[in-house]
């Protein structure tokens, strides 16, 4: 009986700590809030996407990330990663809207680097080559990115009544 009960306790915590461990998709990282920590203090420098999975842009983004994922598999430094946000919360990370796209490069402080430029594959690796530079996006470029995305719908209701009433 003591021997089942030892055997339980040391298969719950194998499965705890490979569960807690990265996997790979298609040469992406696939993190989550338990293993999220580990992967930042393992890589030098990891560009996260942070996205959910009914989100169309994520969705179009989906191939671009993979083969950025192939195009730096074997780079020494460079991880390109992803994270479920609709099932992962990290509370260091703000998302605001999907996919946010957040370079942690390496240093004391970790100062995260929001991606703001082009989301094509060359966009990325010039961000990637540049060491976080290219691309990358001030928080007032995000309000403005934000509010340029959000249509005005009272704007177009008000089109559509005068084109109505023509």
């Amino acid at each position: 009986m003591l021997r089942r009960a030892l055997l339980c306790l040391a298969l719950a915590a194998l499965t705890r700590a490979g569960a807690a461990a990265p996997e790979e998709e298609d040469h992406v990282l696939v993190l989550n809030k338990g293993n999220f920590e580990e992967a930042l203090a393992a890589h030098k420098y990891l560009l996260v996407e942070f996205y959910a999975p009914w989100c169309g842009h994520c969705k179009q983004l989906a191939p671009i990330w993979d083969k950025l994922g192939e195009t730096y598999k074997d780079h020494e430094n460079i991880v390109i990663a992803k994270m479920d946000s609709t099932a992962n919360e990290v509370e260091a990370v703000k998302v605001h809207s999907f996919p946010t796209l957040k370079f942690f490069p390496a240093g004391a402080d970790r100062t995260v680097i929001d991606y703001n430029g082009e989301r094509t594959l060359d966009g990325f690796k010039k961000f990637l080559e540049s060491g976080g530079q290219d691309g990358a996006g001030d928080d007032d470029d995000l309000e403005d990115l934000e509010e340029a995305e959000e249509p005005d719908l009272e704007e177009e209701d008000d089109q559509r009544a005068v084109r109505d009433e023509l």
